[in-house]
């Protein structure tokens, strides 16, 4: 798959044009933001109260896989509590000195959102312990023997943190969060809804059917699906009148190397590997990187998360295995398709129980 295709599907990935399109696409307060319903209503209590007491909302955790909606929600929060946010990453601050520039340019109950929270340095994070628990800042005057702490007081804000990797993070820094959100994938109906809401903002005429077409094959992910939108559009003013029907919707997702199940080349690469290189697994990450050139990373946070939701992969304590649905699917596809190494019902899985001791044989080799 080229540049654009993987762009098009990694919802980790977004350039400029994209930004600034997408920003126009986010809903703005939490009545228009699409899914998500029980975040949506603890988010709502949380700012409710504290609008009402004219406090700084307590700091807000947000998890989940990519572009399900983790910038979008603390834009909202901000909007709904009636001010100001400001936005930063884990890797952009790199001294404690440029998260202290931060917290102080804040005005009182600011939202600051920091994505990607797990990749804060030590040395920021424990300037962020006081901010977040006393909004206070220890500042160190001096060198040596003579060297002393003086603290600073800072106003009122709240800290949206966002992760992908919730694992990651410090239990000290994890523990300062008065609320934490899990963002799970979104369902067909849902991503309907979006795709109809920004098809409406792009003023692009599209068929209630294309709209399910499209949100079949958007993994679970608004950002996703907002941007096969887009591509669906531009297949339809190239080759049609402009109206997106479920021909021109599934043509374009055709063009795009997209199958029914909303795998792109480089998912069904995957479950080929896995497959035919390693008769169906236990493969480890590491090998299955190397074969498809990929950062391990990606392949964790990318591609399996969708896969295995399908039910497509399974993780267990040896390793990737492709599941007897991956390999209908790949074999309906016309791949070739070998026996496995042994079936995926003897092989335990991450979630499996572990063997009784008191059952015969367990734990003999």
């Amino acid at each position: 798959m080229d540049d654009d295709l993987s762009r098009i599907l990694a919802p980790d990935l977004i350039d400029e044009t994209d930004r600034v399109v997408e920003g126009a696409l986010r809903p703005r307060t939490l009545d228009e933001y699409i899914g998500q319903r029980e975040v949506k209503a603890n988010l709502s209590v949380l700012l409710a109260a504290a609008k009402g007491r004219g406090e700084a909302a307590d700091h807000v955790l947000l998890y989940g896989p990519p572009g399900l909606g983790k910038t979008t929600l603390a834009t909202i929060i901000a909007r709904e509590l009636g001010v100001n946010v400001r936005y930063t990453s884990g890797p952009a601050v790199e001294r404690a000195g440029d998260l202290a520039a931060i917290l102080t340019a804040l005005d009182e109950r600011d939202v600051l959102f920091i994505d990607e929270i797990h990749r804060l340095n030590r040395a920021v994070e424990e300037i962020l312990y006081p901010a977040m628990e006393d909004f206070a800042l220890d500042v160190m005057i001096g060198k040596g023997p003579s060297a002393r702490s003086l603290r600073l007081s800072l106003k009122p804000f709240t800290v949206v943190g966002a992760t992908t990797r919730a694992g990651r993070i410090s239990s000290p820094l994890r523990d300062r969060f008065g609320a934490t959100y899990r963002l799970d994938f979104y369902e067909e109906d849902d991503l309907a809804a979006i795709v109809e809401r920004s098809a409406r903002i792009l003023e692009v005429p599209i068929d209630e059917s294309a709209a399910r077409a499209i949100a079949r094959r958007g993994r679970g992910t608004p950002r996703i699906v907002n941007r096969l939108l887009k591509r669906t559009r531009d297949h339809a003013q190239v080759h049609g009148d402009g109206r997106v029907d479920e021909a021109t919707a599934k043509a374009a997702m055709r063009q795009m190397e997209i199958d029914d199940e909303g795998l792109d080349s480089t998912d069904r690469k995957l479950l080929a590997s896995i497959i035919q290189k390693f008769a169906s697994g236990p493969v480890g990450v590491q090998a299955l990187a190397a074969v498809l050139a990929e950062e391990v990373e990606t392949i964790e946070d990318v591609y399996e998360p969708f896969l295995l939701r399908l039910g497509f992969l399974d993780r267990t304590p040896q390793g990737r295995i492709a599941t007897e649905a991956a390999r209908a699917h790949l074999a309906r596809l016309g791949y070739e398709i070998p026996p496995p190494r042994r079936g995926d019902s003897d092989m335990p899985s991450l979630w499996d129980a572990p063997p009784d001791p008191g059952d015969e044989g367990a734990g003999q080799g």
